[in-house]
C-alpha cells in the first residue's frame, strides 16, 4: 500500500511525488532560465500540495528538453546558477529534490547528470549517466560509478537514468551498495512503455528494493514523451501508476524499513542474498565463486559477443553524429 498516494503518512515512511513534467522547447539561455523557473515553481507546488512529501523527483530531460542540443551556452556546470536555483528551492520549501541537468565537459561530450538534494540546500547525490541511449544520445559515458547516499527519514537512495535501467547489473548495484530504494528518471517516449515497466517491477523484485521512476510526458512539437510515473515495492508490485497527464505528481509512500525487514528474514526469493551464496542448503555458506563468464570477461577487459563481428550499429552515424576518434579514459580519480 502507498498511504492513499502518502496522504496518510507511516513513522517510518517516506512519501516520494514523481513529476511527469511537460516537454520543454529549450534552445536558448532565455528558454532554460525559463525552465528553471518551471521547476523551482513545481518543487514549491509538490510542496504546498502534499505537506508530508519528502522527495520530489524531476525526469530525465526537465530541463534541457529532447532536443539532444549540445551547445556550449546550454550547458551546465555544478556550481552553476541552475543548479544554485534548486538548491534554494529545496532550502526554501523544506524539501529534498532530484534533478536532471547536461553537465558540461571540457574534455568531450557532456555528462548526463542527475543531482539529489536535501532539504538544506546540499547535493547528496552526483550521478552521470553510465550508460547512454546509444545511438541517439551524444553524453559522455558517466566516469563516477552509482553512489548512494542517506535519504529522508533514515532510506537510502540510488539514482540511475533512463536506459540505465535496462541493465539489470545496474540495479544488482544500487542493492549491492545498500540502497533500498533506486530512483529512475527518463525522457522515454510511448514505444519503450512495455519495458519500462517490466524492467522497473524485474529491478525492484531481484534485489528487494522499492523503484520509483518517472519520464517527460506529453508533446514538444516533434517528441511525445510518455510520463508513466510508478513506483514498485519490493516484491515487484506496482504501488502507485501514472500516466500521461503532464505536469502531475504522482505521489506515494514507501517504508524503507520494510526492505530492510525482507532482506533480514525472507529466505525464499531473498535474491540479493543467494546470488553470491549459490546452493547454501547443500555447501555451508553457499557457492561465492564466479561462474559469469561475461563478468570475468568484463573486468579483464575481454567483453565480446558471439556474433560481435555481426553487429550492424557500432556508433551513433545512423543518427548524425560523427564517428568518434578518442578512446574512454577511464573512470574519475579515486573510484
Amino acid at each position: 500500500m502507498s498511504g492513499l498516494g502518502g496522504l496518510n503518512k507511516s513513522p517510518d515512511g517516506v512519501v516520494i511525488g514523481l513529476v511527469q513534467m511537460q516537454l520543454p522547447v529549450v534552445d536558448t539561455p532565455e528558454q532554460l532560465r525559463e525552465q528553471v523557473g518551471r521547476i523551482v515553481g513545481l518543487t514549491a507546488k509538490a510542496r504546498n500540495g502534499l505537506r508530508g512529501m519528502d522527495l520530489v523527483v524531476f525526469p530525465e530531460y526537465s530541463l534541457h528538453g529532447l532536443s539532444m542540443n549540445t551547445d556550449p551556452a546550454l550547458m551546465c556546470r555544478i556550481d552553476g546558477p541552475e543548479v544554485e536555483a534548486f538548491k534554494k528551492a529545496c532550502r526554501d520549501n523544506r524539501i529534498w529534490g532530484c534533478f536532471s541537468i547536461m553537465e558540461a565537459n571540457p574534455d568531450g561530450y557532456p555528462y548526463n547528470t542527475g543531482l539529489i538534494i536535501d532539504d538544506q540546500g546540499e547535493i547528496r547525490l552526483n550521478y552521470r549517466k553510465l550508460h547512454p541511449w546509444v545511438p541517439v544520445e551524444p553524453w559522455e559515458p558517466g566516469n563516477l560509478g552509482i553512489p548512494v547516499c542517506d535519504g529522508p527519514n533514515g532510506s537510502k537512495l540510488a539514482l540511475i537514468i533512463c536506459h540505465d535501467g535496462m541493465f539489470p547489473e545496474m540495479a544488482r548495484e544500487c542493492a549491492y551498495l545498500g540502497a533500498d530504494v533506486m530512483i529512475r528518471t527518463a525522457g522515454y517516449t510511448a514505444p519503450i512503455r512495455h519495458a519500462w515497466q517490466v524492467t522497473n517491477q524485474a529491478n525492484a523484485f531481484c534485489n528487494l528494493m522499492y523503484t520509483a521512476s518517472v519520464c517527460m510526458c506529453g508533446s514538444d512539437g516533434t517528441f511525445d514523451s510518455m510520463g508513466e510515473a510508478m513506483i514498485v515495492g519490493f516484491d515487484g508490485v506496482p504501488l502507485v501508476v501514472g500516466g500521461g497527464r503532464p505536469d502531475e505528481i504522482v505521489a506515494g509512500e514507501i517504508r524503507p524499513s520494510l526492505v530492510r525487514e525482507a532482506r533480514r528474514l525472507w529466505g525464499v526469493e531473498n535474491n540479493i542474498y543467494q546470488f553470491g551464496h549459490r546452493g547454501y542448503v547443500a555447501v555451508d555458506g553457499g557457492a561465492g565463486d564466479c561462474p559469469y563468464t561475461y563478468m570475468e570477461d568484463l573486468v579483464n577487459g575481454r567483453y565480446r559477443l558471439p556474433w560481435e563481428d555481426e553487429v550492424v550499429v557500432k556508433d551513433g552515424t545512423s543518427e548524425g553524429f560523427p564517428k568518434p576518434t578518442r578512446s574512454y579514459p577511464g573512470k574519475a580519480a579515486g573510484r
